[in-house]
């Protein structure tokens, strides 16, 4: 693994930049938007593309981007994740001085849990000058995308910023879930709004703005005092994107750096916190048009590789259909029609079923003869034979939690309580 060819470039410019930073993964949030979902679990945990896990993506460009030394920052539901980066993330040798560490949420500084982005960080504070780092990489764990962070890290010096905001164009009418940016001629970022009503963007329909990525790139002595003013106020939140980033773009110590691709071409991220987005770019990994591939080999993407045996189609009682599927390892795919879906590792889907546009996670069992369509299947539920989903949305209201943009989310608990109601 650690001989892909993409993790042997170097750019002598970049390595400094790179060799002096500490990357920080804020992995601790409770992820209540995915409803059911993270019941269990913490978003950065969250199956995602069939084998990885949302983590494996930040954790692999970091790698990528020649930053070897990272600490994942958790405190909710934190005990899938923490198997996860033990049976996927402990294989960087340590006497070099490269490692990703777990660092749970202790009180070290205050009697309390984390109560935002930024006092998460701050409660870490003696750990992060115990390494000494020049530059401070703060990211989230439950963002899809790849990135080479050298750029920004480059870019961050030569600008002589304290602090740069990662960003990317979105719909203007998405703005109200994001922190919105805007940059003068020279990169520093002129004003900032954290999730902003519509009135407060004057941005037309139709057109985009600059989304913060929620990666942020600091001096690190910058960093220490900064959390240490705001740990002091009384009428902050402690936020990266309430409170820090705001209170920089103030002072003009902010600088923006736009994420583009090798085309120049707005860079792929997406922030998959709420069904309607984590179904959404699930979609995005299928067809001959899709718009993120995990395909990449200069750009792997590392995860937990799980001795399983290999996908199996069977064909029964009536010929097996694939079409724009990702299918797993492990998946028994008996006599089933597939069309835009996505199969985590071990699925087992019945003869004479078919699912379109469905995400079934990884160990979860379609019975025979179902039919599913726009769906998130939870991991390990099994649903009953003859299940019919996506065909009544009155029916489906009743028996599953739907999204805004009509996704069901189908659970253990779910069928459960579905299958009371009908006894």
């Amino acid at each position: 693994m650690m001989c892909s060819r993409s993790l042997r470039k170097r750019k002598s410019g970049d390595v400094a930049a790179t060799a002096s930073a500490l990357a920080l993964v804020l992995a601790g949030g409770n992820g209540m938007r995915l409803g059911e979902l993270t019941r269990w679990e913490c978003k950065p945990a969250l199956p995602f593309g069939g084998k990885f896990r949302n983590i494996d993506f930040s954790l692999s460009n970091c790698l990528h981007s020649g930053i070897r030394r990272i600490a994942v920052l958790t405190q909710y539901k934190s005990q899938t994740l923490i198997h996860h980066l033990d049976e996927a993330w402990s294989f960087l040798p340590g006497e070099l001085g490269e490692f990703v560490h777990l660092w749970p949420a202790q009180q070290r500084l205050e009697a309390e849990w984390y109560s935002g982005t930024a006092n998460a960080v701050f409660q870490n504070l003696d750990l992060i000058r115990a390494h000494d780092p020049r530059l401070v990489l703060v990211l989230a764990g439950d963002h899809v995308y790849k990135m080479d962070w050298r750029r920004m890290l480059l870019q961050h010096v030569q600008s002589g910023a304290e602090v740069t905001v990662a960003c990317v164009p979105v719909p203007a009418a998405e703005a109200g879930s994001f922190g919105v940016l805007t940059l003068n001629g020279n990169g520093r970022i002129a004003r900032f709004l954290e999730k902003p009503s519509p009135e407060q963007t004057d941005i037309a329909a139709g057109e985009t703005v600059l989304a913060s990525m929620g990666v942020y790139a600091f001096n690190a002595e910058y960093l220490y005092e900064r959390l240490a003013r705001d740990a002091q106020s009384l009428a902050s939140t402690h936020d990266f994107g309430r409170d820090l980033i705001p209170a920089a773009v103030n002072a003009g110590e902010a600088h923006g750096f736009v994420f583009t691709d090798a085309a120049g071409d707005p860079g792929y991220w997406r922030d998959v916190g709420t069904l309607d987005s984590y179904w959404k770019a699930h979609m995005e990994l299928l067809g001959p048009d899709a718009r993120f591939s995990v395909f990449d080999p200069e750009w792997p993407i590392f995860t937990n590789p799980r001795q399983l045996p290999p996908a199996q189609l069977v064909c029964g009682t009536r010929a097996c259909s694939l079409s724009d599927a990702l299918v797993s390892e492990g998946c028994i795919v008996d006599s089933a029609t597939v069309i835009h879906s996505v199969l985590g590792s071990g699925v087992h889907v019945g003869e004479e079923s078919v699912l379109q546009q469905v995400i079934v996670l990884p160990e979860a069992q379609i019975g025979p003869r179902s039919r599913l369509s726009r769906a998130v299947v939870e991991t390990g539920c099994v649903v009953p034979a003859g299940t019919v989903i996506g065909e009544d949305a009155a029916a489906d209201a009743k028996r599953f939690a739907i999204s805004a943009g009509g996704v069901a989310l189908v659970t253990g608990e779910s069928l459960l309580s579905s299958e009371r109601r009908v006894a």
